[in-house]
């Protein structure tokens, strides 16, 4: 699978509460079940208006199907073509 950064523009969002964050993770939870083993989900990141999503998936037409499914915007989808960490210094 490869891995994406999905960037969703919803305004307001960096300021929900802890329960409605629990309520977003379920309607997403609900929308992978119908996708797995497609596309799975890493983690997220709130910003103020703005979600950054990274994902695992075969194509970004899965993700865009989450989308749907979920209701929740991907306004873009970006590959991760490789990860840089403190790590990558120490690599020979």
């Amino acid at each position: 699978m490869k891995r994406y950064v999905i960037e969703r523009l919803i305004p307001g969002v960096g300021k929900l509460s802890a329960e409605q964050h629990r309520e977003a993770a379920k309607v997403s939870n609900a929308a992978l079940a119908k996708l797995a083993p497609k596309v799975q989900w890493v983690h997220s990141y709130f910003a103020d208006d703005m979600t950054y999503c990274v994902y695992l998936a075969d194509d970004p037409e899965d993700i865009r199907r989450h989308a749907e499914l979920s209701g929740f915007p991907a306004n873009r989808i970006t590959e991760i073509r490789v990860v840089v960490d403190p790590a990558t210094a120490e690599a020979a």
